[in-house]
């Protein structure tokens, strides 16, 4: 979305320093490490304050920066612009509203949950675009600067818009859907992921329905059947609804005949108000059937012919860390799912991975579960039982939290190696791995376990 400085100006209140008012920034970013020429940098105030970065900003092709007060100091720019306001981020939310009434014709999806929600965003694009010219939140951008930059970049003539919204407190979706309005509303499942904050699971599906409440009555709000908090989900809304489950539910959009193949990819039949069809995904896992057919919901109640529907889906990809599959150097299997964990994202995970075809073991490398408040032992001790129960046969747990996992693994003869933090892993990894093993690789964010899936995968970490 092209801005003029003048209407970036006018929008968020501030005053243009330097600079002529008719430039134009054609997008917007807060990384400078991500940042093209022509942006607007917007310096937000994180773990770094972002006005640090202002001449990196300039100097990589930023047109103009959104700032709380002009840089002292040279910025190496032959005609810096600067636009200051009383705090950048809520002027960066104020630009959000802004473009979503010049996306007035598009419809706007929000999708939320406790798990899968990415994954959910990206095949619902995919099923979209066969029939809609659709822009989606890059990556994870499912926050109060995400959802903005989701908006002002989606290009003219949208038609949808996806867009993911996360929570961590209670208000941030009801905040997030007051700038995007959504048409459509899908909620992926309600667990336990940030019950520390949002006040365990009758708090996170007060918090998942504020999604809910903001669709109009002419919007469509898109429920997983098997999820026990739907019922009151469903009391939250004036939309229609659309609910999505198993064939042994009375929902209305249905799965069944799941199979995987050895990649791990799915294939199933979908049965819905709109027809039947077999749908084959390129994404990894059991648990992505719940979510691609949440997607074909959403895309055929906005009247995408359902074959457009199937194969869009199969097209889909997601993100980087989310159920990856590679065949490593030193002959091991590597199925690198670590870009966040919480309850229920671990049991899909292990779910999945017992159905992967090895010659070797099944190895377990789990970071501990953030955020869950009162409920982390338990919930750390109920993936050990499940470790159990789905074959692995060596855990590599890392993190003080993971201590009842392990607790609960060693007492079933499951080989248990504790460590501390994942470079910590990566040394205990070298003396473990043999041959035809396939490994697991799954934590919350902050635990680091990227760097773990990435040394298997390339053969930093070789076999034994």
């Amino acid at each position: 979305m092209e801005v003029t400085l003048s209407e970036i100006e006018a929008v968020t209140g501030g005053a243009l320093h330097g600079g002529p008012a008719d430039r134009v920034a054609t997008s917007f970013s807060f990384d400078t490490r991500t940042l093209v020429p022509g942006a607007c940098f917007v310096a937000l105030r994180g773990t770094r304050d972002g006005h640090e970065f202002v001449t990196e900003a300039f100097g990589r092709g930023a047109v103009v920066a959104l700032v709380d007060r002009v840089p002292t100091g040279g910025t190496g720019a032959a005609d810096p612009a600067w636009i200051v306001v009383a705090d950048p981020l809520a002027a960066l939310g104020d630009l959000g509203r802004w473009a979503r009434t010049r996306l007035a014709g598009a419809t706007v999806v929000g999708i939320t949950g406790s798990a899968g929600k990415t994954a959910t965003k990206d095949l619902t694009a995919a099923a979209l675009a066969p029939s809609l010219a659709v822009h989606a939140s890059e990556g994870s951008f499912n926050n109060e600067f995400g959802l903005p930059l989701t908006l002002l970049g989606a290009p003219s003539g949208t038609e949808v818009v996806v867009a993911e919204m996360g929570a961590r407190f209670a208000g941030n979706i009801a905040d997030l859907c007051a700038i995007a309005r959504p048409d459509v509303g899908i909620v992926t499942h309600v667990g336990l992921a940030h019950a520390e904050h949002l006040g365990g699971p009758a708090g996170i599906t007060r918090v998942k329905g504020e999604l809910l409440e903001a669709l109009p009555a002419a919007g469509v709000a898109v429920l997983n059947a098997d999820d026990a908090a739907t019922p009151e989900l469903i009391s939250r809304t004036r939309a229609r609804v659309l609910r999505v489950g198993s064939a042994t539910t009375d929902a209305e959009v249905r799965t069944h005949g799941v199979e995987l193949d050895a990649e791990l990819r799915p294939r199933f039949a979908l049965d819905t108000p709109w027809g039947s069809t077999e749908v084959q995904l390129r994404v990894r896992g059991t648990h992505q059937v719940q979510n691609a057919a949440m997607a074909a919901a959403a895309a055929l109640s906005l009247r995408v012919p359902i074959a457009d529907v199937a194969a869009g889906l199969a097209r889909a990809t997601t993100a980087n860390g989310r159920m990856q599959l590679h065949r490593s150097p030193t002959g091991m299997t590597v199925v690198n799912d670590a870009y966040n964990a919480s309850p229920s994202s671990v049991a899909a995970a292990l779910e999945s991975f017992a159905h992967l075809e090895r010659d070797g073991r099944r190895i377990f490398v789990f970071g501990e579960m953030l955020e869950l408040g009162e409920h982390s032992e338990e919930e750390h001790a109920r993936v050990g039982a499940l470790a159990a129960a789905t074959g692995v046969d060596v855990i590599v747990a890392v993190g003080p939290g993971t201590r009842p996992t392990a607790d609960v693994v060693r007492g079933r003869g499951i080989i248990t190696v504790e460590v501390p933090d994942a470079p910590a892993a990566l040394e205990a990894l070298r003396g473990l791995l043999r041959p035809g093993d396939a490994v697991l690789v799954k934590a919350s964010r902050a635990v680091g376990l990227e760097v773990v899936a990435h040394a298997l995968v390339s053969g930093e970490v070789g076999v034994s």
